[in-house]
C-alpha cells in the first residue's frame, strides 16, 4: 500500500514531525500538457505554463489528501501561435473572460503501492464537472539535487497524472469531432513542503 510504502521510506529519511505536509506546486518544474487527435491523422499537444496549486498530503492518511490547482487559461501554447490565439479566442476558452481554470479534489483512494485515483471538480470557462487523474507517485522525501542548490533543500514530493476528458462538456467543442472531442491530459509535477 501506498501508505505503508511511503510512511517507511519517510521515517527512514526524515523526522516524524514532516510526514503531514502541505505541498506547493513547482512551477518551473510543473507541465500539464494536454493532446487531441487531429482528424485521425496526427496527434497534437499543447501545455499551460503557468500553474499554482497545493497539494495536502500524509502518507499515513491518503484519503485525507487535498489538491487545489488554478491554470491561467492565456499561458496555453501549442508552439503555433495562430492557433494558440484560436484556442484563447471566444470561439474556445475566451481566455479574456474566462482567465483561469481550477481543479479541486473531492475525492482520493489508493489504487496501488505507487497509485491513488484523484477526482475532483474541473471548473474552464465556468462550467464544473468531475475529473478523474491517475496519480503515480514518484517521489517523496529529500530532492537529490538538494545537496547543491539551497531552493531545493527540504522535503519533495513528485507525481504523474493522467486523465481524460470531453472538451464538448466545457463550451470548448469548436471543430469536434473531426478534431476529437476527447482530450488526454499529462501532469509532472515537483512539489515542495511549505
Amino acid at each position: 500500500m501506498i501508505r505503508t510504502t511511503l510512511a517507511a521510506v519517510a521515517v527512514a529519511s526524515l523526522p516524524a514531525t514532516t510526514l503531514a505536509a502541505t505541498y506547493g506546486l513547482d512551477a518551473g518544474h510543473t507541465e500539464v500538457r494536454f493532446y487531441w487527435d487531429h482528424a485521425g491523422v496526427s496527434e497534437q499537444s499543447g501545455e499551460w505554463g503557468k500553474v499554482e496549486g497545493t497539494v495536502e498530503f500524509d502518507p499515513e492518511d491518503i484519503a485525507a489528501t487535498s489538491v487545489s490547482v488554478t491554470v491561467d487559461a492565456a499561458s496555453l501554447s501549442t508552439g503555433v501561435e495562430a492557433l494558440d490565439n484560436h484556442i484563447k479566442s471566444a470561439d474556445m476558452f475566451d481566455v479574456e473572460k474566462f482567465g483561469t481554470i481550477t481543479f479541486t479534489s473531492t475525492a482520493v483512494k489508493q489504487t496501488g503501492p505507487q497509485t491513488v485515483e484523484v477526482t475532483g471538480d474541473l471548473t474552464i470557462k465556468g462550467i464544473t464537472a468531475p475529473l478523474v487523474l491517475d496519480v503515480e507517485l514518484v517521489h517523496l522525501g529529500a530532492h537529490s539535487v538538494g545537496q547543491y542548490v539551497d531552493y531545493y533543500a527540504g522535503e519533495w514530493l513528485g507525481v504523474k497524472a493522467t486523465g481524460r476528458l470531453l472538451r464538448t462538456t466545457f463550451d470548448v467543442g469548436y471543430g469536434a469531432p473531426l478534431t476529437s472531442d476527447l482530450i488526454r491530459l499529462e501532469i509532472n509535477s515537483e512539489m515542495k513542503a511549505q
